[in-house]
């Protein structure tokens, strides 16, 4: 498999981990499990899946890092990641917590963001 297609991969499995790890405790919350939990154990929980995140997204960034023989350059790789990210967390937020919605403005945004990956591949010369 090519490493642009395995890094991606990767960031995309990272970032469903970084996702439940940042907000997941959210919906536990929400949902009444962890409501009574301290705030350490959560922390606790949350650092957790997020080793998992770690595994992938060191891996993913190492296969696609240039100077290792990947195809991306340090700042393509960030604002792919971002990207990836913020694509990850809307489908979540849209199917797992109730009463978040996608507005006009969150679009645009997402609109700027792929541009922004366009622009990383231009020529910098």
């Amino acid at each position: 498999m090519k490493a642009s297609l395995i890094t991606i991969l990767l960031l995309i499995i990272s970032n469903v981990f970084m996702t439940v790890a940042w907000y997941g405790h959210l919906k536990l919350q929400t949902s009444g499990i962890s409501k009574d939990w301290p705030l350490f154990l959560v922390i606790v929980v949350s650092w957790g899946i997020a080793l998992v995140e770690y595994c992938f997204m060191i891996p993913a960034n190492r296969i696609g890092f240039q100077d290792n023989g990947g195809p991306f350059s340090l700042f393509q790789l960030k604002i792919i990641q971002e990207v990836i990210s913020l694509t990850v967390f809307t489908i979540l937020a849209m199917f797992f917590f109730s009463g978040e919605k996608l507005h006009w403005n969150h679009i645009a945004a997402f609109i700027c963001l792929v541009a922004a990956v366009c622009f990383t591949f231009l020529p910098s010369k």
